[in-house]
């Protein structure tokens, strides 16, 4: 059998002393090669008195052998041996190899337990190559009242994974996945010009041109328009949203007609406003939208912005890479 951290071949740390030359006293100095030499304990010494090994005889006291009885000049010490750190004792700093440390773990057991003084708990420490500095792994508190298993994921990690259990303690590697990009961006244009109009063809009241983040994106747009007035005879105003795409088609979104009354008087609104949700397909492509009116018949007149009123067209993109 082999004593922890070396065979019997390797034991290294028993060391003979120098022989002791009594004198009839009780208390003699330990020297190794002429050198004072301190024991671990008084178990540690095995001495030798004219052919007899003593034991139970004798004590020390630093590097010093303290005798119960008095050896005279008559008696002649035959060797003194130390066994010391490392053999039967306390091991040596660095003493214990990897090779006498195969832990075994079985089905009810670790190979290797790390446990906790009453105070701090359980903690591994792994350091670096020079042993400045090291990372450690530490035990849930006492008061968490945890036992549980990690097993380690069984396939080998690849770049950008993470660590994920599947609530039994069975790790793995996991990949993120991707968030949805979801944003959204404000334009916006005001107009105070007042404006009138006495036919049943649109004009422009208000526009805004947008570049769209992304081919995906779909927007709200919110428009409206003050001091709406529409005089003359079954005369109302009617407003549209036109949507022109660069380089493809237009789309007309008839919003409202307002302030059509059958008499003669001057009827007013003093807001019309509208949204609507734009969710054709853009490519991409620049997008204008306008806000129009026209007099519904060619008789009478349809005004807008009326006593420094205005309109306005504010228009949300929103962008994300799933949700539509």
């Amino acid at each position: 059998m082999s004593y922890l951290g070396r065979g019997l071949e390797q034991v290294d740390n028993i060391s003979k002393l120098d022989n002791i030359t009594f004198n009839g006293g009780t208390t003699y100095a330990l020297t190794k090669d002429s050198a004072a030499f301190t024991p671990i304990s008084s178990n540690a010494i095995l001495i030798s008195i004219d052919g007899v090994i003593q034991q139970g005889n004798f004590s020390v006291s630093g590097s010093n052998i303290v005798f119960n009885f008095s050896p005279t000049g008559s008696n002649t010490c035959d060797f003194i041996m130390h066994y010391g750190t490392g053999v039967a004792f306390t091991p040596a700093d660095s003493s214990i190899t990897k090779d006498k440390t195969n832990f075994v773990s079985t089905s009810s057991a670790a190979g290797l337990e790390v446990k906790g003084d009453g105070t701090t708990d359980g903690t591994l420490q792994l350091n670096c190559r020079v042993n400045s500095h090291g990372v450690k792994l530490k035990s849930p508190p006492h008061s968490a009242g945890q036992s549980y298993t990690l097993t380690l994921p069984s396939t080998a990690p690849s770049a950008d994974k993470f660590i994920k259990t599947d609530g039994s303690g069975n790790l793995s590697f996991g990949t993120v996945a991707s968030a949805p990009v979801s944003f959204f961006k404000v334009y916006s244009n005001t107009n105070t010009n007042s404006q009138s109009h006495g036919s049943n063809s649109f004009v422009d009241i208000i526009s805004q041109a947008v570049t769209p983040s992304s081919s995906s994106s779909k927007f709200l747009v919110i428009c409206s328009v003050g001091g709406v007035r529409a005089s003359g005879t079954n005369t109302s105003v009617g407003i549209r949203l036109t949507s022109s795409i660069s380089g493809g088609s237009s789309y007309d979104y008839n919003a409202i007609n307002e302030a059509g009354y059958n008499n003669s008087n001057n009827m007013d609104s003093s807001q019309v406003g509208f949204t609507h949700f734009f969710t054709h397909s853009h490519s991409g492509n620049a997008i204008t939208f306008t806000m129009k009116f026209q007099c519904t018949q060619n008789q009478g007149t349809a005004a807008v912005k009326v006593n420094g009123d205005q309109a306005e067209i504010v228009i949300v993109e929103f962008v994300s890479s799933d949700q539509w």
